[in-house]
């Protein structure tokens, strides 16, 4: 039982951390355009033309 008194404030931590994580994500704009990601990899990309040499 004496363990407990380490796991509990660490599994706290981990929550704290991973609730700033999550709110630096969603604050930087990274769900901003989900459904055009989707319909993205549906097109293909026209062929790039390499320069010659």
């Amino acid at each position: 039982m004496d363990v407990l008194i380490f796991l509990v404030p660490i599994a706290l931590l981990m929550g704290v951390l991973g609730l700033v994580a999550f709110l630096w994500n969603l604050r930087s704009g990274q769900y901003e355009d989900l459904d055009g990601a989707a319909s993205r990899i549906l097109f293909d990309e026209p062929p790039r033309k390499e320069p010659r040499r």
